[in-house]
């Protein structure tokens, strides 16, 4: 059909009008979405809600506190849902890197011990082309268990944060 936009083309846009199903969470100044592919289960982005700056340093000091705080939320909701389901969950790491789109986004990557020897203590981005691209890993096979979780700790976290914020101010 002619005219109609593929929700990855605007990831930030369709996230805003509800119509990115990758979203597990809106949080202060950013969209946790989980990954499009799933080679190394729970992979989430941390997607900007504001398109236009490219880096963090574009953004104003505030904008890129709350964005690394969003990310803080979201690494620490992959690292308890991951651990509590894989007992050989190793650790997350999390990455803001915008080589490649120019937008503020962060990579959470949790890292297994049931990964090769050689890629385990490596960045994720030097894992074959052809896991990038594997159909049994990609958007759509997470496990479902797996994406409740996150968005249950994410929901966890958040109340916990408004909480502790509440409690300073009042």
């Amino acid at each position: 059909m002619v005219g109609c936009m593929d929700w990855r083309d605007d990831r930030i846009g369709a996230a805003r009008r509800g119509e990115n199903p990758t979203v597990l969470a809106e949080l202060s100044v950013g969209y946790a979405v989980i990954g499009d592919v799933q080679f190394l289960p729970g992979y989430c982005v941390l997607l900007g809600k504001d398109p236009t700056p490219s880096a963090l340093a574009d953004m104003p000091r505030l904008e890129r506190v709350k964005f690394l705080a969003d990310a803080d939320l979201l690494a620490t909701a992959v690292e308890r849902a991951c651990r509590s389901l894989d007992p050989a969950f190793r650790r997350t790491n999390l990455e803001v890197l915008g080589n490649t789109d120019a937008m503020v986004h962060a990579h959470v990557w949790p890292r297994y011990e049931w990964e090769s020897a050689e890629l385990l203590t490596r960045p994720v981005w030097l894992y074959e082309a052809d896991r990038w691209r594997d159909a049994s890993t990609a958007l759509g096979t997470e496990r479902p268990e797996l994406r409740g979780r996150i968005e249950a700790e994410l929901k966890t976290l958040v109340r916990e944060d408004y909480l502790q914020v509440t409690e300073q101010f009042s």
